[in-house]
């Protein structure tokens, strides 16, 4: 890490603002490359499940993987995106067999976007867990320090929920 040398009287030490500074720094940008790392494993398997699949695409899927069949709007309220990106990227992951629509026995003028055959197994043939490079990085650590880094990330994460 480069420290810079504060110019006032404290004989070279850091200001504890500067320290502060410094550190959030720091943070802003490992959370930099993690988020380019997550993208460029997230375009990689995108590409291994079908070519055209963009990395967006693979998200509605991991999300209906997860979850089963759900409502585009649901779809759209859990990834934070418009209901008009979510109905083009199912019309696109449709024309790639990799979604169907499914007509709600409750109110049939719903439809669930639910996962193709296809689309399940071609997501098992890429996997995920053990298989990524994250994975495996994480799964080198205690089981102490992954509670730690969780709970950071859940504090990170909370003031951005609402």
């Amino acid at each position: 890490m480069i420290e810079t040398v504060n110019s006032t009287s404290t004989g070279g030490a850091l200001e504890p603002e500067d320290e502060a500074a410094e550190a959030l720094a720091a943070v802003e940008a490992q959370m930099s490359v993690l988020g380019q790392r997550i993208r460029a494993v997230t375009r990689e398997a995108a590409l291994k499940i079908d070519p055209a699949l963009p990395p967006f695409g693979l998200k509605v899927l991991r999300l209906l993987s997860r979850n089963g069949p759900t409502h585009a709007s649901a779809v759209a309220d859990q990834l934070d995106v418009d209901r008009s990106i979510i109905s083009r990227q199912a019309k696109q992951l449709e024309e790639l067999g990799l979604l169907e629509f499914r007509t709600d026995e409750n109110d049939g003028r719903a439809r669930f976007l639910a996962l193709t055959p296809r689309a399940t197994e071609r997501m098992a043939e890429v996997g995920w867990g053990d298989r990524t490079p994250l994975f495996r990085t994480l799964a080198s650590w205690s089981t102490e320090d992954l509670r730690q880094f969780a709970r950071y990330i859940e504090r990170l994460n909370e003031p951005l929920e609402g």
